[in-house]
């Protein structure tokens, strides 16, 4: 199997991971705090980032150097800000609805590279933008027509993801990305534990089970993500990201009992034709620039 191959298996190895950990999560998040179980969560990620870093060819002491340790800490404090917020929409809004409102994400960091990037963007990522942002609209109006303000939990959640993704693009023009995965899981542990004990809950016996799946899961959709860049184009991967959308309504539907709306459905196609076209353009500029052919 070629390298390629063996990346869009890494690709759909990770979603179908992060899906199942959406649910587990949002079972999990409905019966404890959600800031629990995103500490229990990170404290799984930090030991298998440090793993990892260790296991690096650099080594532990020269990854944990970096030249932008404000922005890390400040990655590394965002993330799991965001997963609480997340586990909460998943819970009190539902799986497959805030899994569409999440998918807006490549949305949001193109509209945000242009201030805090300084990027310029031309009118067909306009209008991609534009179009990204109506359906969120779409998804954001239920059928009844009343907008309801538990929606404004997942939104902020994919406001939250947008920003680290900007300042994850910002740190990599300085360190490495093994580096940025590193302080994610250190610094991310940390300043969860400085406020997750407080929420400490008492978990069943078969929550242990799920407990302990979601933190497998969470490393493993991790590993298989970075092998998947390491052999693919993002623009070849986000596509694909997608489909988280498609397992979280089954999921939701299915599991949840859950149900879709025609708005939903419909601002869903809008946001992901919309991000699918934005990350694709994003790279046929960014080899412009470098003087490459556009493919």
């Amino acid at each position: 199997m070629g390298s390629k191959a063996n990346g869009y298996v890494f690709a759909l190895l990770a979603i179908v991971i992060f899906s199942i950990q959406d649910g587990l999560s949002k079972h999990l998040g409905a019966n404890y705090p959600p800031v629990f179980v995103a500490m229990i969560r990170y404290w799984a990620f930090a030991a298998f980032a440090a793993a990892l870093a260790w296991r690096s060819p650099a080594g532990l002491r020269a990854t944990a150097v970096t030249k932008r340790p404000l922005l890390q800490v400040l990655r590394g404090v965002l993330l799991p800000a965001q997963i609480v917020v997340v586990i909460t929409a998943f819970t009190v809004v539902g799986l497959a609805h805030s899994q569409a409102i999440l998918a807006a994400t490549p949305i949001f960091v193109a509209l945000l590279s242009m201030p805090l990037l300084g990027e310029r963007v031309g009118w067909r990522r306009w209008s991609a933008i534009t179009a990204g942002l109506v359906g969120v609209l779409l998804i954001l109006k239920p059928s009844e027509g009343t907008f309801e303000i538990d929606f404004l939990l997942p939104l902020a959640g994919a406001l939250m993801f947008a920003v680290y993704a900007i300042t994850t693009r910002l740190v990599s023009r300085a360190d490495s990305a093994m580096t940025s995965f590193f302080y994610t899981g250190i610094v991310g542990a940390a300043a969860i534990s400085l406020v997750g004990p407080f929420f400490w809950a008492t978990l069943s016996g078969p929550d242990w089970v799920w407990m302990t799946l979601l933190c497998i899961t969470g490393s493993l959709s991790h590993y298989f993500l970075i092998r998947a860049y390491d052999l693919l184009d993002a623009v070849a991967v986000q596509p694909l990201t997608y489909l988280q959308l498609v397992f979280a309504s089954i999921m939701g539907v299915s599991i949840f009992g859950e149900t879709l709306t025609v708005n939903m459905i419909l601002g869903s196609l809008l946001v992901v034709a919309a991000g699918i076209f934005t990350v694709w353009r994003e790279r046929v500029v960014a080899r412009r620039k470098a003087g490459l052919p556009p493919v």
